[in-house]
């Protein structure tokens, strides 16, 4: 076999892991409704089908890392992919929600295993010049596996049943598995020794467990409440003593020195941002089609996996363009793509075009693959050869808990928006509907009592896109039960009455719908805006995450490593 094909295979075996990993943080979400129904479950209790995962990811990247770079990347990644294949199955076969849950919270740490160990594999297993445009096919895949869930959830939940979104997994670890036993070398960090840091280990852990934890439970909990401050002081408490550990051990898991190089730290930090800012364009905008434009979950997943498309094409052009101009410029430039396009949202409508709403999206998947790849690059180009896998999990649990974190913060705006624009407008229709001299006074009780109820679920986010004629459909099965129980004269006058009643209901209704769905569209505005303002630190730390290069030695620092972190 030449070194083509090998090198074909060796990349095809670390890609299908990670695919794997990434998509299964998203395809579920579809998904959940079914499954809910499926064991009679509740909306907290069903939750935790996507925190098990989530909690598992973002707490364990460290140890994960530090324990391949340690005892081999090649194995752990193999004990990864075979765990996460195993879980899927199992997951697939669950006969209760608590064994769905816990084989979840399984995936997740098995994901947790193979995300970190990707980049170090590819960088050990190809030349220098190569890292750039692998790193950039990286970014793609990562793109391609978070956008698409969603639609890919929704295409096998509606063909065949929920199991299979697990099903489809072990066809797919087990071919990685044996791509690679027979194509990957075994690398490691031969400057690490082989002592386990249990202490770090253990207090890492638990300081990132208890963070993701209380922002997982953060509106539940309340941002001021006492058990979040409570949560978030124990984990950073758990953190520092992290830290203080690793200033002591012999053999520390995290070599401080790392966080001495500035491209470094300016990676993480970019990837932080760019986790927030994806989470919460893939949230809102899959709340905006289905909550306010009406679409179907699978239709709105088939639009939204429109920032993969994006996200594909500018990842594999920027990967090697940045690895031989630097990053810096694609970097920022991508983070103000990103934001800009969060901030095109706001001035979407209940009405606006496919096209128009297809072209944002596009737009902002160019943004998150110029960003992804040419950072990650060059956080990865400016560290030690041997620091790889470490570093890796470094930034890939910065990006984990930025997206955590950025859902927990805009799930809250969302509602405090929505609710202060419907709020608004509730008080606004209820004037109107109390003020009408045609309606009987029975009437106004049904048609408050209705709005009310519209009004407070668009509120929550649980509401459905506002349609008249299912709202005046409601009104008038309303109306018949609350007529049965009025009194014969009042029964008598409302049957003379219905025909010039449900006419004006019908008029009143118009401009109830479209008070709301102003409402609605306002708050959802407000919200994109406060996300494309939350992604604007991206611009300056992507800007850090490289050097400037000089002309001259554009050529040979294509390849540079900074610190002898030995």
């Amino acid at each position: 076999m030449n070194g083509r094909v090998k090198g074909m295979m060796v990349f095809t075996a670390i890609l299908l892991g990670y695919f794997m990993a990434l998509l299964d943080t998203t395809i579920v979400n579809i998904a959940l409704p079914e499954m809910m129904r499926h064991f009679a479950g509740t909306v907290s209790e069903i939750s935790w089908i996507m925190n098990g995962y989530n909690l598992a990811f973002a707490a364990l990247i460290l140890t994960a890392s530090r324990l391949a770079d340690q005892f081999g990347r090649k194995r752990v990644f193999l004990l990864g992919v075979a765990l996460f294949t195993l879980s899927s199955l199992f997951a697939g076969l669950s006969t209760s929600l608590g064994m769905l849950i816990l084989f979840r919270t399984i995936q997740g740490l098995a994901g947790a295993i193979i995300v970190p160990v990707t980049i170090p594999l590819t960088t050990t297993s190809f030349p220098k010049e190569k890292h750039g445009i692998l790193i950039g096919l990286w970014g793609a895949i990562a793109g391609l596996a978070a956008a698409s869930g969603p639609s890919l959830g929704g295409v096998i939940t509606e063909k065949l049943n929920w199991q299979w979104i697990f099903y489809v997994n072990v066809p797919l670890g087990v071919l990685s598995m044996v791509l690679i036993l027979l194509f990957i070398q075994e690398s490691r960090d031969e400057s690490a020794g082989k002592s386990v840091d249990y202490g770090g280990m253990l207090s890492i852990t638990s300081g990132m467990i208890l963070i993701t934890y209380a922002f997982i439970k953060a509106n539940d909990l309340g941002w001021n409440s006492g058990e979040f401050f409570a949560l978030i002081g124990a984990g950073l408490l758990g953190i520092a003593l992290f830290f203080f550990m690793q200033q002591r051990g012999k053999e520390p898991m995290l070599p401080l020195a790392l966080l001495k190089i500035k491209a470094f730290n300016g990676t993480s930090l970019a990837l932080f941002i760019v986790g927030a800012a994806l989470s919460n364009l893939a949230l809102l905008t899959s709340f905006f089609l289905t909550r306010v434009m009406g679409m179907t979950e699978l239709r709105a997943g088939l639009v939204l996996s429109t920032v993969a498309a994006g996200s594909i094409v500018s990842s594999a052009v920027s990967g090697g363009l940045s690895n031989k101009y630097g990053s810096r410029w694609f970097g920022a430039v991508g983070a103000v793509t990103i934001s800009g396009s969060l901030y095109s949202m706001s001035f979407l409508h209940a009405d606006s075009p496919l096209a128009d709403i297809i072209l944002r999206l596009f737009i902002a998947g160019i943004g998150v693959g110029m960003t992804m790849a040419p950072v990650m690059s060059a956080g990865i180009r400016h560290v030690p050869e041997e620091k790889v896998g470490i570093a890796s999990g470094i930034i890939n649990m910065a990006k984990s808990i930025g997206s955590v974190l950025g859902v927990a913060i805009i799930v809250t705006l969302l509602q405090q928006n929505l609710s202060g624009e419907m709020q608004t407008a509730q008080t606004r229709v209820l004037e109107q509907v109390k003020g009408d001299a045609l309606l009987m006074p029975f009437v106004k009780e049904v048609l408050v009592g209705v709005i009310n109820e519209q009004g407070s679920q668009m509120r929550n986010g649980s509401g459905s896109g506002i349609q008249e004629e299912m709202l005046a459909a409601k009104i008038i099965k309303d109306l018949e039960t609350a007529a049965a129980t009025l009194g014969p004269e009042q029964q008598k006058a409302f049957v003379s009455e219905r025909e010039s009643q449900t006419e004006e209901i019908k008029v009143l209704l118009s401009g109830v719908d479209e008070e709301l769905k102003n409402a609605s569209v306002k708050g959802f505005g407000q919200t994109f805006i406060y996300a494309s303002f939350m992604t604007l630190p991206g611009i300056i730390f992507a800007w850090m995450s490289d050097k400037r290069r000089k002309r001259k030695n554009s050529n040979e620092s294509a390849g540079y490593r900074t610190m002898d972190l030995a």
